[in-house]
């Protein structure tokens, strides 16, 4: 007898300090009334609950609190367990009730043990995430009529959680929508391989690469892309990133191997942030050119598995570059070369050759007589009409140039004086053509030679084709018995 009321005692201690919420509860009613739903034919208790929501509160009603710890109290903020039993509607409530119908599930199926996760709610209105122990205890199973439940208050843990999937949530979120190509890599296997060839004692990575560059082949296929955000699908223009993924090789090719094996060389020295400009190909075909900025992330240095590359694309600002580079060079009306360009052409010719050099002064017949009489719009168009002209006659790797308003420079280096007079040629023939094509005004060059040989002065040969251009100039205007101050004749 003695040894039964110390036990008593002690559960009675054990029950009243335990460092958790304790609640001693009566389910005999709970169980009443799933026998009667039995009897009345009910075979699935979520399913009849759904129908009736009212059945749940019923099932509610039916449990009865006989006895909580001080730690319940405490956690419920409650003053005494009278208090808490007079106000149990504050706390099993609102998203409560969307949990308590699997723990009655778990009763239906004849468990006598389950937990659950779910959420009760403070005298004080503070929302209480908890993880609750059922068990019917030892003679009770018959009549569920002693239930000891255990609340273990995990509120700091799910707040934690919360906050870390909202993190994750705003992470995946700047990722997903950053405003430049983001692309997350592994190059963990890149890493291996160069390791390898650090162990066989190569020292010199450049001349390495340059020697096997198969290895570079090697190493752009061993990336695995991980992830890429939807800029990057934007840009590329893929669908899906499963597309994007599956045709890399259509997006990094081309003069991607030199730009790659820059980078694995960068790596090889240790830099482990990068940044240069470099060309990949949407899937479409058409080249992006790119600002990329790569690097290793921070806890990945040693087998770099986790790499950030942002792409840029510089397309736009690099067509803008090449247009002012071209206008740098090129005459806007004519699209020829520009006189810039021509000084600079000559004074190289003039230090480097090739010779001989072959010249031609070209000067357009009667542009001011058509300006004064057309206007300067039908004056623009037979400076267009000659440029295509010329164009077409001087192969690239010669210049000519609009020199002048209506002046025009043919430099021909490595070209003698049979080849400088085929040019000359040339222009007459496409001149006859072009205003086969043009009705209207004729189209009139007159046009000067001369050759310069090595170790002649390059400024006597350029004189003496002008000199030529005007004779030929004034030959023109003698047979027509026009001056350039008079009306251009007309066509035929």
């Amino acid at each position: 007898m003695d040894a039964m009321v110390s036990s008593g005692l002690d559960f009675e201690h054990m029950f009243a300090l335990a460092p958790v919420s304790l609640w001693l509860e009566d389910f005999s009613q709970l169980r009443r009334l799933f026998d009667g739903w039995r009897a009345a034919g009910v075979s699935d208790l979520r399913a009849h609950l759904e129908q009736d929501p009212e059945q749940l509160h019923q099932c509610m009603a039916s449990l009865q609190v006989l006895r909580v710890n001080q730690r319940t109290l405490d956690l419920f903020a409650a003053a005494s367990q009278e208090e808490l039993l007079r106000s149990l509607d504050q706390i099993f409530r609102d998203d409560m009730l969307l949990q308590v119908g699997n723990e009655f599930e778990a009763l239906w199926s004849g468990a006598l043990e389950y937990s659950n996760q779910t959420v009760n709610y403070a005298l004080d209105g503070r929302r209480l995430d908890v993880f609750i122990r059922v068990r019917v205890l030892p003679g009770h199973e018959a009549t569920w009529s002693r239930v000891l439940v255990s609340l273990e208050d995990v509120t700091p843990q799910m707040r934690a959680q919360a906050q870390l999937q909202r993190s994750e949530r705003y992470a995946r979120g700047l990722f997903e929508h950053s405003p430049v190509s983001l692309w997350v890599e592994d190059f963990s296997v890149i890493k291996r391989l160069m390791d390898e060839v650090r162990r066989q004692g190569i020292r010199d990575f450049k001349t390495f690469i340059k020697v096997h560059p198969e290895f570079v082949d090697r190493c752009m296929k061993e990336i695995r892309v991980i992830d890429v955000n939807q800029q990057t699908l934007h840009m590329f223009g893929a669908h899906s990133k499963a597309e994007l993924l599956n045709q890399t090789a259509r997006v990094f090719r081309g003069e991607m191997h030199e730009s790659f094996a820059e980078q694995l060389q960068d790596l090889w020295d240790g830099k482990l942030f990068q940044q240069r400009e470099v060309v990949n190909y949407a899937l479409s075909g058409e080249p992006v050119n790119i600002h990329m900025q790569f690097s290793v992330m921070e806890g990945h240095q040693d087998d770099w598995s986790l790499v950030l590359l942002s792409l840029v694309d510089i397309t736009a600002r690099k067509q803008a570059e090449a247009y002012l580079e071209y206008l740098g060079k090129h005459d806007v009306l004519t699209q020829l070369r520009n006189r810039a360009f021509y000084v600079e052409e000559l004074n190289r010719i003039r230090r480097k050759g090739p010779w001989p050099l072959g010249v031609l002064a070209i000067d357009l017949n009667g542009l001011k007589a058509i300006n004064d009489e057309h206007g300067h719009a039908a004056g623009d168009a037979m400076l267009r009409r000659a440029g295509e002209v010329l164009a077409k006659a001087v192969e690239a790797a010669h210049c000519a140039a609009r020199v002048g308003g209506d002046e025009f420079m043919v430099l021909l280096p490595g070209v003698d004086e049979r080849g400088t007079v085929a040019v000359q040629e040339r222009i007459q023939s496409l001149v006859d053509m072009n205003n086969q094509f043009y009705p209207g005004q004729h189209l009139s060059l007159a046009m000067g030679r001369a050759v310069c040989q090595a170790g002649e002065h390059v400024d006597e040969a350029l004189q003496q084709a002008d000199q030529n251009m005007y004779q030929e100039k004034k030959r023109y205007y003698d047979e027509h018995a026009l001056d350039r101050r008079r009306q251009w004749p007309a066509a035929g």
